[in-house]
């Protein structure tokens, strides 16, 4: 199993500081939590980053999703050295088993909530998802600072290990924005040629 940090260095041209690649002593990540095991994966992942590189912390979970939030708290108890860490809850962009038909409102009505996440308050450097349908309306609205001139957080996408042959939905309809693409297994690299492969990540 390899780590987002250190899992990059194996390959030839790789980056010494891992696959994120990301310079700083103190990195504002933002991170997307999200059901159906997402949350347990990245926050596997998570434990193989330097936490104390990556804060302050702030984790986007869906307005109904309780169990995520639980799950961040006791992971920042267990693994966060008392940093500083935030927790937001924004509307749920697709319910479990909701028709996409319906689910375009839905998922306009959250993008629309979270573009104050990026505006309004300072944005973070780095965003990390895996999958969630949550983070399709966070990484659309990490692009608005752009805009204005602001900076746009580096967005760093994981496929979930269960997707074996092809990629998810979220996946899918983020694949031409985001910085990168992690999947983690091989045949999917040939459909997706912009996506990486270093092995198991979660």
């Amino acid at each position: 199993k390899e780590s987002l940090e250190r899992g990059g260095a194996r390959r030839e041209g790789a980056n010494d500081g891992g696959l994120l690649q990301v310079e700083g002593r103190s990195v504002p990540t933002m991170v997307v939590l999200g059901s159906g095991g997402h949350t347990a994966e990245m926050l596997r992942m998570m434990k193989g980053l330097r936490l104390d590189k990556y804060q302050p912390r702030t984790y986007v979970v869906a307005a109904t999703d309780s169990h995520s939030k639980d799950k961040a708290e006791r992971f920042e108890e267990e693994f966060g050295g008392g940093e500083a860490f935030e927790i937001i809850a924004i509307p749920r962009s697709r319910e479990v088993k909701q028709s996409y038909v319906t689910s375009v409102g839905t998922t306009l009505y959250s993008l629309l909530y979270c573009i104050r996440l990026f505006l309004f308050r300072s944005p973070p450097s780095l965003l990390l998802c895996n999958g969630p349908g949550t983070c399709v309306p966070v990484c659309a609205a990490s692009l608005l600072p752009g805009v204005v001139g602001i900076a746009c957080p580096k967005i760093i996408y994981v496929e979930s290990i269960s997707r074996v042959t092809a990629l998810s939905t979220s996946a899918k309809l983020l694949y031409p924005i985001v910085d990168r693409l992690f999947v983690q297994w091989p045949g999917i690299v040939r459909l997706y040629p912009a996506c990486e492969w270093y092995g198991r990540l979660s």
